[in-house]
């Protein structure tokens, strides 16, 4: 919990010198009635389960901030070196379920719940989502600072305080319609306020060149608009070590509240304007930027992170060490979590120069040192580029450091490769065009000591193909670090009947070595364990069933192959292709070919950008599909296709067991890792995917035999671009053709015409570049060998097991190590019973 040093002249508070808080059954309970009845005011007659669940929150919660003390005094004793993890978006989902197990309280807990005639299950389902991030890059970020915390490793996590996060998905006639997400409507038991430690964040404005009283030039940047940033942090406790780091997110809010002239002549909506603006900056997550007023705020919104994420580690460093930055590069580094927080490259400058008097070459030395960038796609469209004159109005002072940044680069580029202007052009940070346009991904990678990728094949295509040039001038800097998910909340928590037989089986040891799951390889040949494995995979079925069942009425048949797709609509993340395949069983049905059938239930869920418009229309198909497969009587238990609206991290708990068959099945080339992959292959999930992102290494790991792997690679996309004939493919493909055949006669839209043409044009385009149609052949053999796998349940079930005991390498314990050695080089501290200053 990062604070200051108490002046030496202020007495010493005494606050922290109270008694320990118990762990047991007793003492949790009697915090709980204490809250409850007194803090909240409840009594026997409130219905409500909000307030039981705020009630253990608060208590477990006390117990997390004795540890959380006790940390910071531990990293300040050994005045440790540290790393801040720079993110803009935060998965969190729920707290309370993730904190009881990684305290080791949840058997007592629910014990002391249940005895007080309340289940742990539904106080857990009262907590909203703190929905923070849009996919696997946020949900990736609380994963990491778990594993932080669960190695002792003294990280800090700096984020954003959306007021509302990822939206809310409605589906309407098949629609996506977004509702917004206030997370917050009932606060946050988990955060605590820092005001003391607010940041001034400077935005517009013009800067003024003088000489300082040494005769060197400085720079003020003036006349600006100034909001604050306040921090709210929350504890993040590692696995059953003592260990609680600190996830701090900022708020922007008004220097002044409001301007009481205004207010006393009349005009009150002038009187809080300023309020009003500077609140909007973190009002939500990921503004839509396809106008200009949404480009301002999300630009706002990565300058307002970066700064007061600098500022707050730059003040507590000069609280302890003075103007002395010798050392600070050697105590400290700054992950920028994807390109989003670049800018903190440029801010350091600004903050070390401007406000803390170093010269430009000591200032980037340290800069240079401490910066480390890790690139998540490998869409070119997806890198931040912001346009010279946004830049200029917004960040003046920022604008000018970049260009200077650029010019010293361009000269150790044009040193190294005299004469070649190309790559001068190519490699600059500013991009010359119409307009000139800042590549915010060069900015990261000039200015940071270490550059990765996040699975082995997207390391590889970011060092030939989008940032060759970077690499042959800096090959040392370039890495891979595959990611992984926490197994904790992806197995322990989501999953506790097949976590508890994983115990008694292999012992604990796995919760936080994760490699320790290949035991389990000799127990898929053991008649009893699979026969348990099964028992255990159809309840998880059941839980899905019910709690779909909750939101669409429809009735599923558990013993039905459960063939799952969940995560961000994109036509590269190609549902589409998912759906065709729906179409051609739905097809067969209908021609009466189900000789040696099997049930499937197709389960697709996800939310498009709201700007999105191609993947809104493949929302709208998936849900015209599924209502005519779902209502057709001749169907009926053979075949289901449903939609699962609102994808969030607390589905993907209930989802994640529940599924047989993890659809991993992007454009080769396409997704950078995934964490979805490796979620379903630790509960037992088989996989059925191309050669992308990390599904590479799932395969190397549990073996093809148990993969079911179809598609182009990447190379052979690349290869076939230009020669790419759809139509050919198309004609020499009966079932293909009778499935675009339902599809362009409206067959799933014959109330709407015409409202799938471009979903169908674009498949049908030799420019697709997602090359849907080129994949579906191979897609449809691959499932017909999924099939004939899983009508064999015990060879299913022996295949569920090792993919399971392979998935050890997927654990972020693993990543973050990795991070670590080779990245950060931080010196693991173990907490002890430390006791409060």
């Amino acid at each position: 919990m990062p604070h200051r040093n108490f002046k030496k002249s202020t007495p010493r508070p005494t606050i922290c010198s109270l008694p320990e808080l118990g762990m047991d059954e007793e003492q949790l309970t009697a915090d709980f009635k204490r809250y409850y009845g007194h803090r909240l005011g409840r009594d026997e007659n409130c219905k409500s389960l909000h307030y039981a669940y705020e009630a253990l929150s608060l208590a477990v919660s006390d117990r997390l901030i004795e540890r959380w003390k006790k940390t910071y005094n531990a990293y300040k004793e050994q005045d440790c070196k540290r790393a801040c993890y720079l993110s803009m978006e935060f998965l969190m989902g729920r707290t309370l379920s993730n904190a009881m197990i990684n305290m080791g309280l949840t058997d007592v807990a629910t014990k002391a719940m249940h005895d007080l005639g309340l289940e742990m299950e539904e106080l857990v389902d009262s907590e909203y989502d703190a929905g923070l991030g849009n996919g696997g890059l946020g949900r990736l970020a609380a994963c990491f600072i778990d594993s932080c915390a669960t190695l002792g490793l003294p990280v800090t996590g700096y984020g954003l305080r959306y007021e509302y996060g990822m939206f809310s998905q409605l589906i309407i006639n098949g629609e996506q319609i977004e509702k917004p997400d206030h997370w917050l409507r009932n606060g946050n038991v988990w955060e605590i306020e820092r005001f003391e430690y607010k940041q001034v964040i400077k935005f517009g404005g013009r800067t003024e060149t003088h000489i300082d009283e040494r005769g060197k030039k400085r720079v003020c940047w003036v006349d600006t608009h100034d909001v604050l940033a306040v921090p709210y942090d929350t504890p993040v406790p590692g696995f059953r070590n003592n260990t609680v780091n600190t996830l701090r997110l900022w708020k922007a809010t008004a220097t002044e509240e409001f301007d009481l002239q205004e207010f006393n002549e009349g005009d009150y909506a002038e009187a809080v304007a300023a309020k009003n603006g500077a609140e909007n900056i973190t009002m939500v997550l990921y503004p839509n930027d396809a106008s200009e007023n949404g480009k301002v705020l999300r630009l706002k919104q990565q300058y307002l992170l970066a700064s007061a994420s600098l500022q707050d580690v730059l003040g507590i460093w000069v609280g302890r060490h003075g103007h002395d930055f010798t050392d600070f590069a050697a105590k400290n580094c700054f992950q920028l979590n994807d390109t989003h927080p670049s800018i903190a490259v440029a801010e350091l400058m600004r903050l070390l120069m401007d406000i803390y008097g170093l010269d430009w070459d000591e200032a980037w030395k340290i800069t240079s040192n401490t910066m480390a960038y890790t690139n998540h796609t490998l869409l070119p469209e997806a890198l931040e580029r912001w346009s010279v004159n946004l830049f200029k109005q917004l960040l003046p002072r920022l604008m000018e450091i970049i260009f200077d940044i650029n010019a010293h680069f361009l000269a150790e580029v044009s040193a190294h490769w005299p004469g070649d202007k190309d790559r001068l052009t190519r490699m600059s940070l500013i991009e010359e065009g119409h307009e000139q346009h800042v590549r915010m991904a060069y900015l990261a990678i000039v200015g940071s000591y270490s550059v990765n990728g996040v699975a082995a094949l997207h390391s590889k295509l970011l060092q030939q193909g989008l940032f060759r040039d970077f690499y042959e001038l800096w090959p040392q800097k370039f890495n891979n670090k595959t990611n992984g998910v926490t197994p904790r909340r992806w197995l322990a928590s989501c999953n506790p009947e097949l976590a508890k037989l994983i115990t008694e089986t292999i012992g604990d040891g796995w919760l936080n070595d994760l490699s320790l799951l290949k035991k389990l390889v000799p127990y898929a040949e053991n008649k009893t364990f699979r026969k348990r494995w099964q028992k255990i995979r159809l309840n998880a079925k059941q839980r899905l069933i019910e709690f779909k069942k909750q939101e669409n009425g429809i009735n599923l048949n558990a013993n039905a192959l459960f063939d799952v797709q969940v995560k961000r609509i994109h036509e590269y993340k190609r549902q589409l292709l998912n759906v065709l395949h729906v179409i051609h069983l739905y097809d067969r049905i209908k021609r009466g070919d189900t000789a040696h059938w099997t049930d499937r239930c197709v389960l697709i869920g996800g939310k498009a950008a709201p700007g999105y418009y191609m993947a809104k229309k493949i929302i709208k198909l998936i849900n015209n599909v599924g209502a005519v497969i779902n209502n057709d009587p001749e169907v009926g238990d053979k075949l289901k296709l449903i939609f699962l609206p609102n994808y969030r991290v607390s589905a993907m708990e209930i989802i994640c067991p529940g599924a047989d068959l993890s659809e991993q099945i992007s454009t080769a080339g396409k997704e950078a890792s995934g964490t979805g992959n490796m979620k379903f292959m630790m509960n037992g999930a088989l996989t059925i995917g191309t050669l992308d992102g990390a599904n590479i290494e799932i395969r190397e790991e549990v073996g093809d035999e148990n993969f079911f792997l179809f598609g182009l690679t990447e190379d052979q996309v690349e290869s076939t671009r230009h020669t790419y004939d759809p139509a050919g493919i198309i004609e020499q493909d009966e079932d293909l053709k009778r499935v675009l055949h339902l599809l362009e006669w409206g067959h799933f839209n014959q109330f709407e015409p015409g409202i799938f043409d471009a979903l169908i044009g674009s498949m049908k385009s030799p420019h697709d570049p997602w090359m849907t149609i080129a994949d579906f052949r191979s897609f449809v053999e691959a499932q017909k060998r999924v099939e004939t796998v899983y009508r064999d349940q015990e060879l299913w079930t022996r295949m569920s097991i090792l993919n399971c005991a392979a998935s050890g390498k997927f654990s972020t314990d693993r990543t973050i190590t990795e991070y670590n050695d080779e990245i950060w080089k931080l010196t693991p501290v173990k907490v002890e019973n430390i006791a409060c200053e």
